[in-house]
């Protein structure tokens, strides 16, 4: 997915870079907004991926709670 980010930042960046005057200076503008943006949608990532993981643990803790309760009862 990084790839492809970062693949569409590089296109951005060499269209805005070929439309305009001073293609340098907003070439680097638009290659630093690309790597904020992609910076972002990492965080986002790492944010639902922690999340995640979360939910899985609070889970497998009810999961292993009723087995306890469980067994509580049959014995």
């Amino acid at each position: 997915m990084k790839k492809v980010l970062l693949f569409v930042a590089f296109v951005a960046t060499i269209g805005f870079a070929s439309c305009t005057g001073n293609k340098q200076a907003e070439a680097e503008k638009a290659k630093q907004d690309s790597i904020a943006e992609v910076a972002r949608l990492d965080s986002i990532a790492k944010a639902q991926a922690d999340s995640i993981a979360a939910a899985a643990a609070a889970a497998a803790d009810t999961v292993s709670e009723v087995i306890e309760e469980a067994a509580a009862v049959v014995k």
